[in-house]
């Protein structure tokens, strides 16, 4: 098995670059330099990747970019100790110390259990002194390959009251013969905690995480129990440890895997850089829960836990309708993309003709790809047309299919969201019926039937039902009894008030016009870069995108296909803004932001406002109110101007589906221009940046 780390994949007291990014880049050639890969620039694009979703600094001076990669064939572990130190986002300062973990996107268990070793070393002071007083870069490859060839340490066995069994007697009493009743009284029983760490990589945060809380639990006198849920896979804990816990710590950035086996427990719940940074906290928070009927607890059927469910672990009422409202849209998006712009792919090869005269499946079912239709009879002059209609109403078809199940996903993963996979079914059904010729809803019977499926489901599943029943209620009795009673609530009591509220609103966009369509031009600007890809910018999409798929098809200038325009256009916006202010006056910021400026240009064009997210993170006082105010520029210019798409998705590159594509780019270019003004001119007014930075700490 090739060694992790060799002394040519070291450099000591190196000075690598002026920030992060090009420590990264720098740490990826000397991968290249070492014969480890042959394409640093996409190592060290797939490591800044991963940095752009969380930074990778840590306390105590260490950094760990890491990522899955297919440029490297075996992991391989790039070391550098910095000087000067490079600030990765840690909130106690740069770090000194920096690893580029690069394992391949198949690695093998062995490997990413060798890292994991070295991740939960990391978090240990001893082993960062020993890399910070290394002399030579072999002293670093002996340091780390004792920490990643060593076993993992057995965990200790918890003393006998731990367990709950009786105290026995110490041979000091045994001794003396003094009997039992007058013995000293047993400790009280050590606290338990279980824990679950994961990351979205699974290879450094997950693991460091679980050291920490181990570390903090040690420290607080608990037994702890972790299952890390990495890219190494997991063992379970125990059924029985989970049952005899007195609380769970959740350090997770994604999912929890089979959630419901904590039912029941007091719970703290947070991010992996937060059991990193705050273990402690995390640890005397869950005991604060131990004895407090009122704490958070992990929702589901808590009866082996000897105590009452309840939802929402951590959450907020407002917290919890975001999240199950996300993870609907979040859910459908890949509908909507993939329907949509197969639908406007098949405008561009066949023509609006095949759509609006209803010509593609007889298309499809008269011909074939060696079978073309005879192109006199579609009004063609040449065969080559006749090969667009075939491929445009085969792609249409698709798209179709694609887009029909829009509404069906959005219900059907609010009711995961929920009541988990047993909502799923009931809410996907729901879906159904409320896009369907009986109620007609569109998407806001999708909201309804989703949120009245998951419910129900959730209902059904806490009810007590006998041991031999168990076994049925997922995949049974609750799909069906959850389909029966939310399918008759929509039917019978608010088929007619949806269809009638669907119908009002389809009446309200058929109005607009002039002034008043300006005005949703400016709203839906608004809530396009308030939140960039957040809450508000997902329900001004999910608004735009549920009317696309019958407007696509229509003719004329429907009123959907302008709010899927000025919703596009104000999206892209913000990271052009923000791209050309950097161009337009670099010294009013940082190396970082400049760095992230260039990727902003590509991610503007492409339609991913999320492009805007690190200047607004930084700055959110200046940053967001500009682009703000640029965004309902273009929507008021969009919709005034009556430009159209029929594609959900795409930016530039879909402007075959643009209806006026002169005032298309006009409104965008007039956005851009305003944000990047508004920015400039916040920045060169503020004087105090201390003042500023300060403003915005209390902001975020």
């Amino acid at each position: 098995m090739s060694e992790l780390i060799t002394a040519d994949l070291v450099r000591l007291d190196a000075s690598l670059g002026s920030d992060k990014n090009e420590v990264i880049r720098a740490l990826a050639a000397v991968v290249a330099e070492a014969g480890r890969t042959g394409n640093p620039d996409g190592l060290a694009e797939d490591a800044l990747t991963r940095e752009a979703t969380s930074s990778t600094g840590l306390p105590g001076g260490i950094a760990i970019p890491h990522c899955r990669t297919e440029h490297v064939d075996v992991p391989t572990l790039a070391f550098a100790r910095l000087s000067p130190a490079t600030d990765f986002g840690a909130k106690d300062g740069p770090a000194d110390l920096a690893f580029l973990i690069a394992a391949p996107a198949g690695g093998d268990a062995t490997h990413l259990q060798l890292l994991t070793q070295l991740a939960r070393s990391l978090v240990k002071k001893d082993f960062t002194d020993a890399l910070r007083a290394a002399e030579t870069p072999q002293e670093i490859v002996d340091t780390v390959s004792a920490v990643v060839s060593a076993p993992a340490p057995a965990k200790a066995a918890a003393p006998a009251a731990a367990a709950g069994s009786p105290a026995t007697p110490t041979p000091a009493a045994a001794a003396t013969g003094q009997p039992a009743a007058e013995q000293p009284a047993a400790p009280q029983r050590r606290r338990s905690i279980v824990a679950v760490t994961s990351c979205p990589t699974g290879i450094a945060h997950t693991y460091m995480a679980a050291e920490s809380l181990e570390a903090a639990g040690a420290r607080a006198g608990v037994d702890i129990h972790v299952e890390t849920q990495g890219s190494a896979g997991s063992t379970p804990l125990d059924p029985e440890l989970i049952r005899a816990a007195d609380a769970a710590v959740f350090a997770a950035d994604v999912g929890v895997k089979d959630r419901g086996r904590f039912a029941g427990k007091p719970v703290v719940a947070a991010g992996v850089k937060r059991g990193i940074d705050d273990a402690d906290g995390m640890i005397a928070e869950a005991l604060s829960y131990v004895d407090d009927p009122n704490a958070p607890r992990v929702e589901g059927d808590a009866a082996a836990a000897g105590a009452p469910a309840r939802s929402g672990a951590q959450e907020t009422w407002g917290l919890k309708i975001r999240r199950i409202l996300m993870t609907g849209v979040s859910y459908m998006i890949p509908f909507v993309a993939a329907g949509g712009l197969l639908i406007a792919l098949a405008f561009l090869l066949g023509g609006y003709e095949i759509a609006l005269e209803g010509k593609a499946s007889g298309i499809i079912a008269d011909n074939t790809l060696f079978n073309l239709p005879d192109p006199a009879a579609l009004g063609l002059d040449h065969a080559l047309g006749a090969m667009g209609a075939y491929l445009g109403a085969v792609l249409l078809t698709i798209g179709g299919a694609a887009f029909s199940f829009l509404v069906p996903a959005l219900a059907g993963y609010i009711a995961y969201a929920i009541a988990d996979r047993p909502g799923i079914a009931p809410g996907f059904v729901m879906g159904a019926l409320a896009a369907g010729p009986a109620i007609n809803a569109g998407f806001l019977g999708g909201i309804v039937g989703g949120v009245l499926a998951g419910v129900t489901a959730h209902w059904i599943a806490q009810r007590k039902v006998p041991v031999f029943v168990r076994g049925l209620m997922p995949v049974v009795i609750i799909p069906l009894g959850a389909t029966l009673i939310s399918g008759l609530i929509m039917l019978v009591l608010l088929a007619k008030p949806l269809a009638t509220l669907m119908e009002a609103l389809t009446e309200g966009l058929n109005s607009l016009a002039g002034g008043s369509a300006i005005i949703l031009g400016v709203v839906l600007g608004l809530m396009m870069a308030f939140d960039m890809g957040g809450p508000l910018n997902k329900t001004a999409y999910v608004f735009a995108v549920t009317g696309l798929g019958a407007a696509a098809t229509a003719g004329g200038d429907a009123p959907q296909l302008k709010i899927m325009a000025a919703v596009m256009l104000a999206g892209m916006v913000p990271p052009l803004a923000l791209a050309l202010a950097c161009v337009l006056r670099p010294s009013l910021f940082t190396e970082a932001e400049r760095e992230n400026g260039k990727a902003a240009w590509l991610l503007g064009a492409s339609f991913i406002t999320e492009g805007a997210i690190p200047f607004a993170a930084a700055d959110p006082l200046r940053v967001i109110p500009s682009i703000m105010l640029g965004s309902a520029v273009t929507g008021a210019i969009a919709m005034g101007a009556d430009v159209t798409l029929r594609a959900p998705h795409g930016g530039i590159f879909v402007l075959f589906a643009v209806g006026n594509v002169l005032w298309f780019l006009i409104a965008l270019a007039a956005g851009v221009i305003v944000a990047a003004a508004s920015v400039i001119a916040l920045k060169s007014l503020t004087e105090s940046k201390e003042e500023i930075e300060e403003l915005s700490e209390v902001t975020v």
